[in-house]
């Protein structure tokens, strides 16, 4: 009979991790490009009325968006009825609060950009014209001129 005598002297070779980082930095950069940064989540229903012209804003980072409409859940609704409510950011703010909203935001971009900022209105197509005024009016006291208004593309 043969015997077999094992060779205990043999170590296996080394993995080479030399491309371990170029994969990790692949990867990496794949996730950075292919996702996009929640800006706020919406407490109010809107249907936004139709468009009869499109505006590309070029840089959204620049952008600051009050959302207007009445509560979208039943918990907002009970708890605040269903009167339009004016949103900033992620909560519920009252007409005065729209100056602070604004020097925050402004207070937030770079020096370079303030001048550029650009506060974009999402209404619900059935909100009173007169809350849309009465916003409009904040604004020109903030100082902020540049206002955009979303709408869905025309038919």
């Amino acid at each position: 009979m043969a015997v077999m005598k094992k060779k205990g002297g043999k170590e296996v070779g080394a993995i080479s991790t030399a491309s371990l980082p170029d994969v990790i930095f692949m990867i990496l950069f794949f996730f950075m490009i292919s996702t996009t940064m929640r800006e706020m989540t919406a407490k109010v229903k809107f249907e936004l009325p139709k468009a009869t012209e499109v505006q590309k804003l070029e840089k959204k980072q620049l952008v600051s968006y009050i959302l207007v409409g009445e509560p979208s859940t039943l918990e907002l609704r009970a708890q605040f009825g269903t009167a339009p409510r004016i949103q900033l950011n992620d909560s519920y703010r009252e007409l005065p609060e729209i100056l602070d909203f604004v020097a925050s935001e402004r207070n937030n971009l770079n020096e370079n950009d303030r001048a550029a900022m650009t506060i974009s209105i999402r209404a619900d197509r059935y909100v009173p014209m007169g809350i849309i005024t009465d916003i409009k009016q904040e604004l020109r006291r903030a100082e902020a001129l540049k206002i955009s208004y979303a709408a869905s593309q025309g038919e």
